[in-house]
């Protein structure tokens, strides 16, 4: 389980229903072994690693608990504000996507046989619906959700700031995934691309969590057409956004439960069907086996 960390200079636009320094309490959290996505891990057997690839905290100090490991990758404290200008220089969303790599074939080398990915980051629901909203070039209308629950006056400030975030790329020109990426994504989605291609280059499957990840998945596999083909979409999140990824990627989500919380939790809970899956072609009998009697109809 790759948990990937950056906070977002979006946030200035009163976007989130939570302050930016939630994303740096939330890792600590994690590092203490006690968010839902800990739980989880140690319920499924899944060893955790929490990537912080731009959160604006010094973690020097922190000291994580039985079972979680911490990787420093931070590319810079919280990416710039997409709405007035790209969120990520060329050089940091690449240094981003290392991180995400490197996280990724470390835990693959310490044997891991599939990566689960998920998130944190204060304003993130946000770059993520301008970053799908530009590479299905949908109206932005569509795929703004409540994220954490912002009330009525911080959606309508999101929905503003999405839709002005996604007309100043838009007037620039640029259309390739990469720049897209860069400039209304952010460093933690860049870490998740980044696993997600190294897993893939490796045969490794990767679970994605929900809105968030997906939209990550969605730019990677832009970026390296084909990566779809080794990642499994964990669940339906309640993010409008999410169905419309996943019918641009012509995906079916594994679960539907309504969630939102994130952090991987989603992704986690899927680690049942897959092992469900692998039992059942690998001990299963088949019908001549079994000495079972097939259809008589011509």
């Amino acid at each position: 389980m790759l948990v990937f960390a950056a906070d977002h200079g979006v946030t200035e636009e009163g976007v989130s229903a939570f302050p930016r320094a939630v994303t740096a309490q939330m890792v600590l959290n994690f590092l203490r072994g006690g968010a839902a996505i800990n739980v989880l891990a140690r319920l499924h057997g899944a060893a955790m690693t929490v990537a912080d690839v731009g959160v604006d905290f010094d973690f020097a100090d922190a000291v994580p608990s039985a079972g979680v490991a911490f990787r420093a990758a931070k590319v810079r404290r919280g990416s710039r504000n997409l709405c007035r200008e790209d969120a990520m220089l060329s050089a940091e969303f690449e240094a981003a996507l290392r991180a995400g790599a490197d996280a990724a074939n470390a835990a693959i080398d310490s044997g891991a046989d599939c990566i689960c990915v998920g998130e944190m980051g204060i304003g993130n629901t946000t770059a993520a619906s301008a970053l799908t909203a530009a590479i299905l070039n949908l109206p932005t209308e569509q795929l703004c959700g409540r994220g954490t629950g912002v009330d009525d006056a911080g959606y309508a400030r999101k929905k503003k700031t999405i839709a002005l975030a996604v007309e100043r790329f838009r007037k620039s020109g640029r259309n390739d995934p990469a720049e897209t990426f860069a400039a209304l994504g952010g460093l933690e989605l860049a870490g998740i691309a980044g696993a997600c291609g190294a897993a893939a280059a490796r045969g490794v499957p990767v679970l994605v969590d929900g809105f968030i990840a997906s939209s990550s998945a969605l730019a990677a596999d832009r970026m390296w057409p084909g990566l779809k083909h080794f990642l499994f979409f964990a669940h339906q999140s309640a993010e409008p956004g999410h169905a419309h990824i996943l019918r641009a990627l012509d995906e079916q989500p594994l679960l539907d439960l309504s969630l939102r919380l994130g952090e991987g939790t989603g992704a986690v809970l899927a680690i049942p069907l897959l092992r469900a899956a692998c039992a059942i072609i690998k001990e299963m009998a088949t019908f001549d086996s079994a000495g079972v009697s097939k259809s008589s109809k011509p």
